[in-house]
């Protein structure tokens, strides 16, 4: 199945062309901040502005000389200026335009995963809604605990990605810094004032100080929350693959006309789609240890934490971007069997009801350690011999002398399960 999604609003911020065309943002706002404080004129900046542009075939061909790809791209750019580039970079060094250009791609790509958040978290309370009372059988241990329902099941996941989505823009906004403070941070030859000015400009926040670069653990800290985004899709997916066993089969996925499982079994359909999120995974969770690896740098910078950079954070949103869209694709898309979910909450004469049993003799008067005995004697049957654990209980003698048919009926009504199902739903607004 292919996804309804085009990844091209996102890649599109990681271009080459657009890299570059972030580094002029940066220095035109740098031009206008030294406008504003009247250290060139209005009419000088609004020219620059005017007049600045480059080609990535022009810096590729400069940058093959000078091999120094911010270098190659400034004097690219001041060939487009002529005498007007006197003015452009004044008192900067290349990381003030590389850390700030890449702030401002990162909360470009951030307020795509934002939208990406409210469109799954939509998707969700509307299944959940749907299957607030679709009774499915709860597992602990991947074994058979107690009744629950699908819908429930769907809040749990609901509330993971609102937290989820809380963390990553919490981190969003840790990282929505800036800096314009020069060679190893200290303002030597440009104020502080330009840096406050030019980040307003920008709607970042000036790093309260700076190295030459601004701190790797605000990377750090904002690829984490890709990777616990990527962590939990997996956790879903797992699940809907789980589900999707064939002596399971309570869930799969959406099988479009045409479609084919395996090259040689026609009878497959595979739940690839999930498998694809749980692989992407690993990815993004791999991609936060480097993040990790590149806080620490050498006295005020080196450039160790750059070549790094350039692949892990265009791949990671790029790729959390997908996997959102993708998980997107696959719940809107998801078959329910609502009759295998029933059937599994009443296997072996539904051996799941034996705590109702359980307490229900205790309040007859039994001991729990007494109860329990008479209870698991009963369900283990019932579970070996794939028999029928309501029938083992109500034939035996012990329990026979305690329970009366009406206290059977009540063990085994899964009505009792649901009570408070209202309560769970109302958290969510549902």
């Amino acid at each position: 199945m292919i996804d309804r999604y085009s990844r091209e609003e996102m890649a599109q911020i990681w271009e080459l062309n657009s890299k570059f065309d972030y580094y002029l943002k940066v220095e035109l706002a740098v031009c206008d901040a030294y406008a504003q404080v009247g250290q060139i004129s209005t009419d000088i900046a609004c020219q620059i502005r005017q007049k600045a542009h480059f080609t990535v075939e022009r810096i590729d061909e400069i940058e093959r000389e000078v091999k120094h790809d911010v270098i190659a791209f400034l004097t690219c750019v001041n060939e487009s200026l002529g005498d007007l580039g006197r003015y452009v970079h004044v008192g900067m060094t290349s990381s003030d335009v590389i850390d700030t250009a890449f702030a401002l791609q990162i909360q470009d790509s951030g307020k795509i995963i934002l939208k990406d958040f409210d469109k799954v978290i939509g998707t969700l309370k509307n299944l959940a809604k749907e299957n607030k009372y679709t009774q499915c059988i709860g597992r602990s241990h991947g074994v058979h605990a107690e009744v629950t329902t699908f819908g429930v099941k769907l809040c749990n996941w609901i509330d993971i990605l609102e937290r989820q989505k809380d963390n990553f823009t919490h981190a969003l906004e840790q990282i929505r810094v800036g800096q314009i403070s020069g060679p190893v941070g200290t303002y030597s030859n440009i104020s502080p004032e330009i840096e406050e000015i030019t980040c307003k400009n920008l709607n970042l926040k000036p790093a309260k100080i700076s190295t030459q670069v601004i701190a790797r653990d605000y990377h750090a800290y904002f690829m984490q929350s890709l990777a616990l985004i990527a962590s939990v899709i997996e956790q879903f997916a797992i699940e809907i693959r789980h589900l999707q066993r064939t002596e399971v089969l309570e869930l799969e996925e959406g099988f479009s006309k045409g479609q084919k499982g395996s090259s040689a079994m026609p009878h497959k359909k595979n739940p690839v789609l999930s498998e694809n999120l749980c692989g992407l995974s690993r990815v993004v969770r791999a991609n936060s240890i480097a993040a990790l690896e590149n806080i620490p740098l050498w006295h005020e910078r080196d450039i160790s934490h750059s070549s790094a950079e350039r692949i892990i954070f265009p791949d990671s949103l790029i790729l959390v971007d997908f996997m959102l869209n993708r998980f997107n694709n696959i719940m809107e898309n998801i078959v329910i069997h609502k009759d295998n979910m029933l059937k599994h909450t009443n296997e072996f004469g539904g051996i799941v009801y034996s705590q109702k049993a359980l307490l229900t003799l205790v309040a007859k008067g039994l001991s729990r350690e007494d109860a329990y005995k008479i209870v698991q004697r009963n369900a283990l049957n019932a579970f070996t011999n794939n028999g029928d654990f309501r029938a083992n209980l109500e034939k035996d003698e012990e329990a026979e002398k305690l329970l009366t048919t009406e206290d059977i009926n009540n063990i085994f009504d899964p009505q009792a399960f649901l009570n408070n199902i209202e309560e769970i739903f109302h958290k969510f607004g549902i």
